[in-house]
C-alpha cells in the first residue's frame, strides 16, 4: 500500500494537491485528528483492505496537537508503514497575497495579521518539512505544472529531487525579474531586432531562433551555461534548494532571451530529475 502524507503551509497548495492526488486514484482524508492518525494507518492496512493508496492530509489546523505529528509519523515508520511525506510549500509572501486575495482566515491568525499567522506557521512546520521526502514549491507553478509535479512522483514514479527549475526569459528594459537567482545577460550577441525579416518576430520563431544560434557564440555560451549547471543542480539540491530562478535577459525579452531560454529548457529538460519550467516574461512587450 502506499501511504502518503500531504501537509505544509496553508495556502501553499495541500487541498489542490490532495484533489489532484483523489483524480489518480488515491483515497483522501483530509484534516484528520492527530490522535486518530495511528488508528486510521492500521485500518487502512488491514489484511484485505481494498485500499491500496492513501493520502492523508494534515495541517495547521490541528492546534498545538501538531508539534507531535513527526513523532507518529516515524513512529509509523518504525512499527513498518511506509508512509512518505509529501509538503506543500510557497514564499511567505506569496501566501499573504494569496490569504488577502481570498478574504479567508489564517488557521493561526484569527484575530491578527496574515502576517503573523503565516510566521507561526512556519515555524510550527519547520520540523516536519525537514523530515519530508518530496517539498514542492508552488510560488510560481501553475495548476497544470503542479499536476505534472505530482504525476512525476505518483503515476510515473520518477526519482524526484525537489527542485523545481524556472527558465525564464526577460528584457532588462522591463527590469530584472525579483525572484531571480542566476541572471545571465545575453546581450553580447547579435540583436535580430534591426533586421526587417525577424523584428516582428519572436525567439519562438524558426527564423528567430536559426539566425541567434547560428552565431558560434551563442552555441559555446549554451555549452558552458549547460556544463555549469550540471555542476549546479544536485549541489543545490544536497543543500536544500526547491526552487531555481533561472533568468536569461536581452535588451527587450522577445528574441535572443527567448531563443536562448527555449533552448536551455530543451538540453536540461531531460537531463536531471528535476522539476523544469519555462516561462517567457517580456516576449509580448512593445519595443526590441
Amino acid at each position: 500500500m502506499r501511504f502518503v502524507v500531504v501537509t505544509g503551509m496553508s495556502g501553499g497548495g495541500k487541498s489542490t494537491a490532495l484533489k489532484m492526488l483523489e483524480d489518480i486514484g488515491f483515497y483522501c482524508v483530509d484534516n484528520l485528528p492527530v490522535s486518530l492518525i495511528e488508528k486510521f494507518a492500521e485500518l487502512v492496512s488491514m489484511p484485505g483492505s481494498e485500499v491500496s493508496k492513501v493520502a492523508l492530509g494534515l495541517d495547521a489546523r490541528s492546534g498545538q496537537a501538531f508539534g507531535d505529528v513527526t513523532e507518529i509519523l516515524e513512529n509509523l515508520k518504525r512499527s513498518g508503514c511506509k508512509l512518505e511525506i509529501l509538503f506543500m510549500d510557497a514564499d511567505k509572501s506569496v501566501l499573504i497575497k494569496r490569504y488577502k486575495e481570498t478574504r479567508r482566515i489564517h488557521p493561526l491568525a484569527a484575530e491578527g495579521r496574515v502576517e503573523d499567522g503565516v510566521r507561526a506557521e512556519q515555524q510550527m512546520m519547520e520540523k516536519i518539512r525537514r523530515h519530508a521526502d518530496y517539498v514542492i514549491d508552488t510560488s510560481l507553478l501553475l495548476t497544470r505544472e503542479l499536476k505534472e509535479e505530482l504525476d512525476r512522483i505518483f503515476v510515473e514514479n520518477a526519482e524526484y529531487n525537489s527542485l523545481i527549475v524556472t527558465v525564464m526569459s526577460f528584457g532588462f528594459k522591463h527590469g530584472i525579474p525579483a525572484d531571480s537567482d542566476l541572471v545571465l545577460d545575453v546581450r553580447f550577441l547579435p540583436n535580430p531586432f534591426y533586421i526587417d525579416d525577424l523584428k516582428h518576430k519572436t525567439g519562438n520563431d524558426r527564423e528567430v531562433q536559426e539566425y541567434v544560434m547560428s552565431f558560434p557564440e551563442a552555441e559555446m555560451f549554451m555549452t558552458k551555461l549547460t556544463d555549469l549547471l550540471q555542476f549546479l543542480l544536485p549541489n543545490y539540491v544536497k543543500e536544500g534548494k526547491y526552487r531555481l530562478v533561472i533568468a536569461i535577459g536581452c535588451t527587450g525579452g522577445k528574441h535572443r532571451s527567448v531563443t536562448l531560454a527555449n533552448e536551455l529548457y530543451g538540453r536540461m529538460k531531460d537531463r536531471g530529475k528535476y522539476g523544469m519550467k519555462l516561462y517567457h516574461r517580456d516576449i509580448n512587450q512593445q519595443g526590441k
